[in-house]
């Protein structure tokens, strides 16, 4: 595969919600800072024409993090549209048979030679369907021409924990499990579904963020140093740690449901579809084995964030466990960016008393940070495949969550603003479930 730059940016389902909320407005940042200089061209069945199309994305950037004059006028410049009769489904469950119509129709304009084609998840519902898409992406494109966007892969803080981790070499004396007990980390976000019952209950919060999302931050998380800088070499350590992880066991997950959500709009009166899961793995390898990690992500949650938390075993001293409370590494991916270590001190008084606290590092996202998709486009124009899921890691994830997901286990009610059903304490790390965001006294409150 040639890191040759990309010569056009051609985007399907111009018109959809993803190039309204994400793509426009991140083809206008690129054009500001000087990396899109190619025909733009959108591609959907709604009958427009390319004014049309050049008003809704100007709509778009004033909805959507502000229209600047001169960068929209050059990308206007560079826009094209083709309303193309290709299958266009409202449902996900149709999404194979688009992304067939669309493949199969690149191939026959001999228009795939030399082009690599960017895909948004999902990637299919379960492992089979991953499968059939695979197939069908390889049969027209080889896999290095592939581009499975994960919009996490894009966040900068995602990409900081391997910098964390391989540029700090403080951090390799007790980052494996001689001297982690546990590990936790936490996608919680404060609202529901927004409009999207549709969508949303024929996926759950398993299929939407935790095997894509959360399984991309637990790779980065514990993968091996690559042998070499390139982004074939950082995928194989990926896949490595999912190959690890055995399929997860019905013991070790709880489903919820937030009270209310079957009242949304598109949603089925009867739905089992769970907007909340905490799940319990181990990683087989080397550096983790005997390591329980925690993972738990919702929606109507009392916070929105993104966060780790990883508890160091107790020291071997004679000082009770109860008072050595906190020990730990915290690493907050958003909305604010946060590296704290949990620490024991003396506390103040004549006595030789302790007290729990943290050192905290802390820093928001600057007006200068590239969006996502933004750092995605970019990457995949330039071939630069290191940001992008690859075959083998998408089966892998499917295969570790696929055979729990077809037991149907129980789906469980909690109320809106709470951390998910009574239920999820039966898969709950030692010591309990880290509280996000607690305020200024144990971390900084939330922003």
């Amino acid at each position: 595969m040639s890191n040759q730059k990309s010569d056009a940016l051609v985007f399907f389902g111009a018109t959809g919600d993803l190039a309204y909320k994400k793509i426009f407005p991140a083809l206008q940042a690129m054009v500001k800072r000087g990396n899109l200089n190619v025909p733009v061209v959108g591609v959907a069945k709604a009958g427009w024409n390319l004014d049309q199309l050049r008003a809704r994305a100007k709509d778009s950037l004033e909805k959507h993090g502000g229209a600047d004059p001169a960068a929209f006028e050059k990308l206007s410049a560079m826009m094209r549209y083709v309303d193309g009769d290709y299958q266009d489904p409202a449902t996900f469950e149709a999404l194979r048979g688009q992304l067939k119509d669309v493949v199969e129709n690149i191939a026959k304009s001999h228009g795939a030679g030399d082009a690599r084609v960017i895909v948004e998840k999902p990637f299919g519902h379960d492992l089979a369907s991953a499968l059939e898409l695979n197939k069908i992406l390889l049969s027209i494109f080889d896999e290095s021409c592939i581009f499975r966007i994960d919009h996490f892969l894009g966040k900068q803080p995602v990409d900081n924990m391997l910098v964390f981790r391989f540029a700090n070499a403080f951090a390799e004396a007790f980052w494996n499990r001689h001297y982690i007990e546990s590990v936790q980390i936490t996608l919680a976000e404060d609202f529901g579904v927004q409009g999207r019952g549709a969508f949303y209950d024929g996926t759950g919060a398993i299929r939407d963020v935790v095997q894509n999302h959360l399984f991309q931050v637990l790779s980065n998380l514990t993968m091996e140093p690559p042998v070499r800088s390139d982004g074939e070499s950082l995928r194989d350590e990926k896949v490595k740690v999912l190959k690890a992880i055995p399929p997860i066991e019905e013991k070790n997950l709880v489903r919820g449901q937030f009270q209310g959500y079957r009242n949304e709009n598109g949603v089925a009166k009867d739905s089992q579809t769970e907007t909340f899961a905490a799940l319990q793995l181990e990683i087989n390898s080397w550096r983790w084995k005997g390591v329980p990690f925690y993972i738990r992500a919702g929606k109507s949650l009392p916070v929105t964030c993104t966060e780790i938390l990883a508890k160091f075993r107790k020291p071997p001293t004679l000082i009770p466990d109860s008072i050595l409370t906190e020990n730990h590494l915290r690493l907050r991916l958003s909305p604010d960016v946060v590296i704290a270590m949990g620490l024991m001190s003396l506390a103040p008084g004549e006595t030789m008393g302790l007290q729990a606290g943290e050192m905290v590092a802390t820093s928001s996202a600057g007006a200068g940070d590239m969006d996502a998709y933004e750092r995605l486009l970019g990457a995949a124009m330039a071939g630069d495949n290191s940001l992008f899921a690859r075959e083998d890691y998408v089966e892998e994830a499917w295969r570790i969550v696929d055979p729990v997901l077809k037991k149907g286990t129980p789906v469980y009610p909690y109320a809106a603003n709470t951390w998910g059903p009574a239920e999820v304490a039966r898969v709950t790390p030692p010591g309990g479930w880290d509280v996000p965001a607690r305020g200024p006294d144990n971390l900084l409150a939330d922003s």
